[in-house]
């Protein structure tokens, strides 16, 4: 039997999307006999460790990207950052050639960070951002995107290949492909189960500080009056999860995959950012959602905007969301499973296996 290849699995933390996506490729890779590290920073990494407390983890570098309170200022606050994001690049690229040279990892999988790749052994990038949406900046920015990933072996897309038919639009479908894609299919760490719904409305947060507290306040003003029953995940990764109560409303800091899957499979709706990660669970699981988009995130404004205007899932801006706007919900199709193949993992993971 020869010598299991260990794998590093690198998501970026911003939220914590990028890192649950990478549960259902880990536990891949673990079943198709692969060792993983894990690498991250701040919440998304802890978050992994309670998932895997068995596996190997590395603390990278943080971007530190936050949005100022006034979303319209997001891209203009990138810009500012450049000069840090490119040393974070350096330095997440040093850190992975110290690994890479004392032979503690064959193989690389980075969920959106720029840094983490190796000339010397085969390095993949995950994204459904091909194009990355700024507004008037858009062709700029989708252009230096396409050219980082350029520096990679594999770029793999979580999405289906269809161009009428998919969860990610533009972004993650190219008129032209500047470099070869790999279509994984709709990416979940959850299934949907058939039961009884016992959570009236589900309010699932997550994402940057601060909109994701301004957001949390929000919505504890608008459902404190309800009388239906009312759930809010405040999507805040800590070493213990706490459970409390405002008002009418139960709260819980974080959930880990199991019992996340169990809460969204008993509500009957779910009120939540349009973050393409929980797209593709809400998806996954069939649900009827409303989205509210963090203010001044392109990429979530369109795909929220896109989902409406498909009659999938109505939505509406942060500071127009009102409880009466839930009763959109019942004329909207509400997401489906897009596609019934499985991730094809084995055919993925071939290029690890080559020497």
């Amino acid at each position: 039997m020869p010598n299991k290849k260990n794998i590093l699995v690198a998501p970026l933390h911003w939220g914590l999307g990028h890192a649950t996506r990478c549960i259902p490729i880990i536990r891949a890779l673990l079943e198709y006999g692969f060792n993983v590290v894990v690498a991250s920073d701040g919440a998304a990494l802890l978050l992994l460790q309670k998932e895997f407390p068995h596996l190997e983890a590395v603390a990278l570098p943080s971007y530190n990207i936050t949005y100022p309170k006034k979303g319209g200022l997001f891209k203009w606050k990138i810009l500012l950052k450049f000069p840090q994001i490119k040393k974070t690049m350096a330095a997440e690229k040093r850190l992975v050639n110290q690994l890479v040279e004392a032979g503690k990892i064959q193989g690389i999988i980075s969920d959106n960070r720029f840094g983490v790749r190796s000339k010397t052994i085969p390095s993949v990038y995950i994204s459904h951002q091909l194009n990355v949406l700024t507004g008037s900046t858009s062709f700029l920015s989708s252009k230096l995107h396409q050219n980082v990933i350029k520096k990679f072996d594999a770029c793999w897309v979580p999405d289906v290949d269809d161009v009428v038919m998919n969860l990610s639009g533009k972004l993650g479908h190219l008129k032209k492909e500047p470099f070869p894609i790999q279509y994984m299919g709709i990416l979940s760490r959850l299934e949907k189960k058939e039961l009884p719904k016992t959570i009236d409305v589900l309010l699932l947060l997550s994402g940057p500080e601060p909109q994701r507290t301004l957001f949390e306040e929000k919505l504890k003003n608008i459902f404190k009056g309800s009388e239906k029953n009312i759930l809010l995940v405040r999507g805040l990764v800590e070493k213990t999860q706490k459970w409390m109560n405002f008002e009418n409303i139960q709260m819980v800091n974080f959930m880990q995959s199991a019992e996340l899957q169990e809460t969204i499979n008993k509500s009957e709706i779910v009120v939540s950012r349009s973050g393409y990660t929980t797209i593709m669970d809400l998806a996954l699981l069939e649900k009827k959602v409303f989205f509210v988009p963090t203010p001044g995130q392109y990429e979530q404004e369109y795909l929220a905007k896109r989902l409406k205007s498909l009659g999938v899932a109505p939505s509406c801006k942060q500071e127009n969301f009102k409880l009466k706007k839930l009763n959109k919900v019942a004329v909207y199709k509400g997401l489906k499973t897009l596609s019934q193949q499985p991730v094809n993992f084995s055919e993925l993971f071939s290029l690890f296996e080559r020497k």
